[in-house]
C-alpha cells in the first residue's frame, strides 16, 4: 500500500510541475502576441494572424477584438478535434490553447494595452522593434510546448485533423494557410504591414527550429578505449545512463579496442567527457551533436 501511495504523490507532483511548466511557457507567447502582434496589425502565423484580418475586416459590423476572434476560433477548432479525432487528442493541447486564448483576451484589459490595440501604435514605439518581440516571444513559447508534447492550438489543430484523416503533408498545408493569411495583409492593411507580416512569417520557422534544436540537444559519444569497463560503470552508476560496446581492431597499430556508444544530455557530456580524459588520456572520443534521440529514457519525437 505503501509504494502504491508513493507512486500516486509522484505522479500527481510530475504532472503539477508538468502543468506548471506549460503555464509558465505559455506566457511569452501570450504577452508577444498581445502586447506586440496585436498592437500593430501584424499577421503572420495562423489562428492569431486571422484574428488580426478578421478583426480590421469586421470592425463596422461586429465590434470583436482579435482576442475575442482568437478564443472563437480556438474554441470551434478544439471542439472539431474531439469530434474528428478523439481521445487521443492531447489533454494539455487543450489546457494551452484555452489558457493562451483567456490569457490574451484578459491581458488585453489592461487600460494600457487596451489603448495601444485599439489605436494600432507599437508599444515600443518603434514597429521594427515590436516585429521581433512579436517574432521571439511566441516562438520560443511555442518550442518550449513542443519540447512537451503540447501545443498552443490555433493551425497546429488543423494540423493534428489533416494528419489523422489525410496524407496530405501537413507542413505544407499550414503554410499554405499561413501564406494566403500573410498576403491578405498586403489588401486589409496595406504594402508596410504586409512586408512586416511576410518578415514576420519567415523569421518565425527559423526561431521556432533553432529553438528547438538547442533544447533537444544532446550529445552523441563514440569512444575508442582499452579500458571499458570504468567508463561503463561510470555512465550506468554516475550518469544512470545506457551504453553498447562493440570490439574493434586498429587498422595500424593491429590491437585490440573496445567502441563505446552512448548519448547524453548536455551536462552529463561534460562529466563523461572530464572522466574519460581523466582516466584515460589516449582514448579516443568522437562527440557529435544530435537534436533528435528517439528510445528510452529520451523524449518520443513529436510531429504535428
Amino acid at each position: 500500500m505503501a509504494n502504491g501511495s508513493d507512486s500516486i504523490s509522484k505522479k500527481i507532483k510530475s504532472t503539477v510541475w508538468e502543468y506548471l511548466f506549460l503555464t509558465v511557457a505559455t506566457i511569452p507567447m501570450i504577452v508577444g502576441v498581445s502586447l506586440f502582434k496585436y498592437s500593430n496589425n501584424f499577421t503572420f502565423a495562423g489562428v492569431t494572424g486571422i484574428s488580426v484580418v478578421l478583426s480590421r475586416v469586421f470592425e463596422p459590423i461586429l465590434p470583436l477584438t482579435s482576442a475575442d476572434y482568437n478564443l472563437i476560433f480556438n474554441i470551434i477548432l478544439l471542439l472539431l478535434a474531439f469530434i474528428l479525432i478523439g481521445r487521443s487528442f492531447g489533454i494539455k493541447t487543450v489546457y494551452v490553447t484555452l489558457l493562451s486564448s483567456f490569457g490574451m483576451k484578459a491581458i488585453e484589459l489592461i487600460p494600457f494595452v487596451r489603448q495601444h490595440i485599439a489605436t494600432k501604435t507599437p508599444i515600443s514605439g518603434s514597429m521594427g522593434i515590436d516585429l521581433v518581440f512579436a517574432i521571439i516571444l511566441p516562438a520560443v513559447s511555442t518550442a518550449l510546448l513542443f519540447s512537451h508534447q503540447a501545443s498552443a492550438g490555433g493551425t497546429e489543430i488543423v494540423a493534428m485533423i489533416i494528419k489523422k484523416h489525410s496524407n496530405a503533408n501537413t507542413g505544407v498545408a499550414l503554410l499554405i494557410v499561413d501564406s494566403f493569411v500573410t498576403v491578405s495583409s498586403y489588401f486589409v492593411f496595406g504594402i508596410s504591414i504586409g512586408l512586416y507580416s511576410t518578415i514576420g512569417l519567415i523569421a518565425k520557422t527559423f526561431v521556432i527550429n533553432g529553438v528547438l534544436e538547442n533544447i533537444n540537444l544532446c550529445k552523441f559519444f563514440t569512444i575508442i578505449t582499452d579500458n571499458p569497463k570504468p567508463i561503463c560503470r561510470f555512465i550506468s552508476e554516475e550518469l544512470h545512463r545506457t551504453s553498447t560496446i562493440h570490439s574493434a581492431k586498429g587498422a595500424y597499430s593491429n590491437n585490440d579496442k573496445t567502441v563505446i556508444l552512448t548519448v547524453m544530455d548536455r551536462h552529463q557530456g561534460i562529466l563523461l567527457r572530464n572522466y574519460v580524459k581523466s582516466i584515460e588520456p589516449h582514448a579516443f572520443m568522437m562527440i557529435t551533436d544530435s537534436s533528435e534521440i528517439i528510445g528510452k529514457d529520451f523524449k518520443v519525437h513529436s510531429e504535428y
